[in-house]
């Protein structure tokens, strides 16, 4: 046998233009395979902390954010409104927020918050995981709050659960801290940040 008559050029080019679409074609195989193995947005989502921009919250205003895919509610509260939380005559079943797995240790007990006039708080029902409603001190007679309106359970406007109501404990308090005076980070504790 003899190689006379091939055209050894024409052999080159198709040899290397069959190897070229081969590797595109493992490329395009290659690519969402190894995307896959990345977690979706949703999932990366789910347990980010959230950032929170207090700058245009006014007073008696709530902002609803989502981490870890609970509803989470941050109230500006104004200095009366702190007052009154403080020398609160409602019964309440845990006025003092003595429950150490509703609130992290380093918010205050009383007004369940790191500062006084922000709130942060996992608005989730103790009684049977509803999401209660914000109620401003005008709005209602009791001085403001979150009111279940599934079975009737009303909490103060630090979370803290009245008495009398199926709830049985406070809403919770969830891991935040301050990166500004105008920025939280849901998600991140103070002691950590």
């Amino acid at each position: 046998m003899s190689n006379e008559g091939v055209d050894t050029g024409k052999r080159r080019f198709l040899t290397l233009a069959t190897a070229g679409v081969g590797a595109v074609g493992a490329a395009f195989v290659a690519v969402p395979f190894i995307g896959s193995w990345n977690p979706s947005a949703k999932a990366k989502a789910a347990g980010a902390p959230v950032e929170v921009d207090l700058s245009k919250l006014e007073v008696g205003q709530m902002v609803k954010v989502e981490y870890r895919g609970k509803p989470v509610f941050v109230v500006k509260r104004s200095d009366s409104v702190v007052e009154s939380l403080k020398n609160t005559k409602i019964d309440l079943k845990d006025p003092k927020s003595e429950n150490p797995d509703q609130q992290p240790e380093y918010v205050d007990g009383e007004i369940r918050s790191i500062r006084p006039d922000i709130m942060v708080l996992v608005a989730i029902c103790t009684h049977l995981g509803c999401v209660p409603q914000h109620k401003k001190v005008t709005e209602v007679d009791w001085g403001g709050g979150f009111f279940c309106p599934c079975h009737g359970s009303q909490f103060d406007l630090a979370g803290r659960v009245f008495s009398g109501v199926p709830a049985s404990k406070n809403l919770e308090v969830p891991p935040y801290s301050y990166l500004s005076d105008d920025r939280i980070i849901i998600g991140v504790g103070q002691e950590v940040a």
